[in-house]
């Protein structure tokens, strides 16, 4: 396979949704790359619509059955705030920038999800401090590239205001202009969180949405101006992609409560799980019921009959995925059920309290876990798409694609650059290329 371009700078705008469409091809950088540019409105995401999930099929064009990345966090029952799947280490197979660090090329990555302790040359990883005694810079040194690091943070660190929005994104946005001018990588991934936490802490359609799309207009024309002053938009293409949508929300659903009440989990005195024979653990929009033994057919048609009854008078479940469904539908083929919550609803992990909350504005973004909008939802429902935008060397211009896959990007990336990721479930959208 040759290879078309010089630079691939992949740019995902946490959240881009759809609907943004419209707004953001008003705004004058994203008019002006829209000019030159082919792109698909209508991606779809996969099941769970989450973060990690999705940026792992990404860069590997798999469903997260595949890439093992089923969640954004791990299986931690007694932890109010489990780890993320932060190191690379969970991924399964290949990946684009492993292949094109085989090849010989410079990658860097600026907080893009799972890629800590990955082999990534300049990398700025998406990791934070999860324990009391750890401090933010030392984690992300220690699972990154430190002098690298340690340069961005000298020049940029008083931008951040610890993991604060859109602080956070300015301090990540003026690393990634520095780094394409100093080391003008072969393939730069760079991830913008601001959007998603505007959207989760005011909702989907609320005027902090909408700033946040305003100041990602202001920082894809950065990045194409810093391209142009240092001669390598010519050798570029721009490659502009969401995530996932989100949806509002005002109602947790706490399973764990209705699982607890019927002796499916066990309690201290302090409230911590000491067994289960049937726990869930929350997507948001979605959430995994496993089991202790799999093989209890007897016990996986009790908490089903359980969870349809509940159901049946509370209407916050949309669908009961069996295992296999679950599985056919790219998630974890290890859960007993995968359960899809309603519109206005999500799942929480507490195993105390209302097992519907219907949550006090006051408490959002003061209180973990508490939103006004929610993703992880089945990539299939309606008005939930997101973006794949691209624009530069080797692609088409004006090519319109009606609909396509989140893990058809990642081929669609590699052959760009001359790679193949053989194990990828997407295909090659050979309409962008030239």
């Amino acid at each position: 396979m040759d290879r078309v371009l010089k630079h691939l700078i992949v740019i995902s705008f946490d959240g881009l949704a759809s609907q943004d469409f419209e707004y953001i091809k008003a705004l004058p950088s994203f008019k002006e790359f829209l000019m030159k540019a082919s792109y698909c409105k209508k991606v779809y995401s996969v099941y769970p619509t989450l973060t990690y999930p999705a940026h792992a099929t990404i860069v590997t064009g798999k469903y997260p059955k595949n890439h093992g990345i089923i969640n954004n966090t791990l299986f931690q029952p007694n932890r109010k705030s489990p780890d993320w799947y932060w190191q690379r280490k969970y991924i399964k197979g290949e990946t684009l920038y492993d292949a094109a660090i085989k090849k010989g090329m410079k990658v860097a990555a600026l907080l893009w999800p799972v890629t800590a302790k990955s082999k990534i040359q300049y990398n700025l990883p998406e990791i934070f401090a999860n324990r009391p005694w750890q401090n933010q810079i030392m984690v992300s040194l220690l699972n990154g590239s430190p002098l690298y690091q340690i340069d961005l943070n000298n020049k940029f660190g008083h931008i951040r205001q610890g993991l604060k929005q859109p602080y956070l994104d300015d301090f990540v946005h003026q690393s990634l202009l520095h780094t394409i001018k100093e080391k003008k990588p072969d393939i730069t991934l760079v991830h913008y969180v601001d959007l998603d936490t505007m959207r989760h802490y005011h909702g989907f359609n609320s005027k902090e949405a909408r700033e946040a799309l305003e100041r990602h207009d202001r920082r894809l024309g950065d990045i194409i101006r810093t391209l142009k002053e240092n001669d390598m938009y010519e050798n570029s293409t721009i490659i502009v992609l969401g995530d996932h949508s989100s949806l509002d929300e005002n109602k947790i659903i706490n399973l764990n409560v209705l699982l607890r009440k019927n002796g499916y989990i066990d309690l201290d005195n302090s409230l911590k799980i000491t067994a289960y024979k049937a726990i869930m653990k929350n997507c948001d929009g979605s959430a995994y019921i496993y089991v202790k033994d799999k093989n209890d057919a007897k016990l996986i048609r009790n908490i089903y009959s359980l969870i349809e009854k509940f159901n049946y008078e509370h209407k916050c479940i949309e669908t009961i995925y069996t295992s296999k469904q679950a599985e056919e539908l790219g998630a974890d083929p290890d859960c007993a059920f995968m359960l899809e919550a309603n519109k206005g609803y999500y799942f929480g992990d507490s195993v105390e309290g209302e097992i519907i909350k219907h949550i006090n504005p006051e408490e959002v973004g003061h209180v973990l876990h508490v939103t006004k909008a929610s993703h992880g939802y089945s990539p299939f429902k309606k008005d939930y798409t997101t973006i794949f935008m691209a624009s530069g060397k080797g692609i088409k211009e004006g090519i319109i694609v009606e609909e396509m896959n989140l893990i058809d990007e990642a081929p669609t990336m590699a052959k760009l650059m001359g790679l193949e990721l053989k194990e990828a479930d997407g295909r090659i959208i050979e309409q962008f290329l030239q």
